[in-house]
């Protein structure tokens, strides 16, 4: 990591000042759209961010860890994939929706992650049914996939996805899911 992207990333987790970490944020996660070669350099940190008292350092720690899953040629997204997934049922709602919003790109590097990315959006949606907030939990998951087979072009995502959102019982929530897989 060089020095100018250190400073955006200790900004991010430690400055006082919201602007400064507003900019951070931009900055690092413009950086992590493509792999990087410093992800093991914070990877570690992350990990114990996901359990920190603020949630916005929970948020942007597993919201950073999927993004840097495309930069994990050891892999390492495969067994602490449970840990990010934890925080999509967050105690703040808005922490649990960044982070769930995320999850789909840890399905960008390789096959392989990219079932577990669909295994874990495929059990949340389940789970999501009863409750506060489902609906809003479902439509997010619907959209991740939508994004993850854009993506990749992996056919058996579209699939899956249709096939969670025929599971929905309420017509206006399905027909609100099927909306973010019409033909764009």
């Amino acid at each position: 990591m060089d020095a100018t992207l250190r400073t955006h990333y200790d900004n991010l987790l430690s400055s006082a000042d919201k602007e400064a970490r507003f900019a951070a944020y931009d900055a690092i996660f413009a950086a992590v759209e493509q792999p990087v070669d410093w992800a093991y350099e914070v990877w570690d940190e992350m990990l114990v961010r996901l359990t920190h008292k603020d949630n916005h350092q929970r948020s942007v720690a597993a919201q950073l860890l999927c993004y840097l899953a495309q930069s994990d040629p050891e892999k390492r997204i495969l067994s602490d994939f449970s840990r990010v997934m934890a925080v999509t049922k967050d105690v703040k709602f808005v922490t649990a929706r960044h982070s769930l919003q995320s999850i789909w790109r840890v399905g960008l590097a390789r096959p392989e992650q990219r079932k577990l990315a669909a295994e874990g959006l495929t059990t949340r949606f389940a789970e999501s049914a009863g409750e506060k907030n489902g609906t809003l939990i479902r439509f997010d998951i619907a959209q991740g996939m939508r994004h993850l087979y854009d993506a990749t072009g992996d056919d058996s995502i579209r699939e899956r996805a249709l096939e969670l959102i025929a599971t929905e019982e309420d017509e206006k929530y399905r027909k609100k899911y099927l909306t973010v897989w019409k033909t764009r």
